[in-house]
């Protein structure tokens, strides 16, 4: 009795073990790329939550993590969608665009040693535009459909 509970627990095991090889290695590299970007931008946030604003370096140091989000962001918009989250290509090319305009005018914000605050609330904009594209992706992407009035997705012909 002992061994055929430890033969079926074994065959039960085996079974889900292999049940994941037969998954699409496209999804599967899609998955580990998206979680890669997740866990990259995190760091960055976590990185510029750390800067000590009344440093006299803190604005450089703010540009060049911003710099390292642009990067991390244009990497997301190269990512290939598998076939069932193509309609979200777009949505990751807006997201890196709106970064990559949110970054050079927190560089127009910050430059020649003053602070433009109208530049800066331009800077925040695209920069939450940004943010908001890559929620927008992550809920499709578990399989909930935001609630948007802005929101319009054109799913591609079937």
């Amino acid at each position: 009795m002992k061994n055929k509970v430890l033969i079926v627990f074994a065959a039960i095991l085996i079974s889900v073990l292999f049940s994941a090889c037969g998954e699409d290695t496209a999804l599967s590299q899609f998955r580990r790329s998206m979680d890669d970007f997740c866990t990259r931008i995190s760091e960055i946030d976590t990185s510029i939550n750390s800067i000590d604003a009344e440093a006299e370096n803190a604005s450089e140091e703010l540009l060049t993590y911003l710099d390292d989000l642009d990067i991390v962001f244009q990497s997301f918009a190269r990512l290939d969608f598998p076939e069932e989250f193509d309609y979200l290509e777009n949505l990751a090319d807006e997201s890196s665009e709106y970064m990559t305009e949110a970054v050079k005018s927190y560089h127009d914000a910050f430059g020649f040693h003053s602070y433009n605050e109208s530049m800066a609330e331009y800077a925040r904009e695209n920069y939450s535009r940004a943010y908001k594209r890559v929620q927008i992706i992550i809920s499709f992407l578990h399989g909930e459909e935001p609630q948007d009035p802005d929101l319009t997705i054109e799913y591609g012909s079937e």
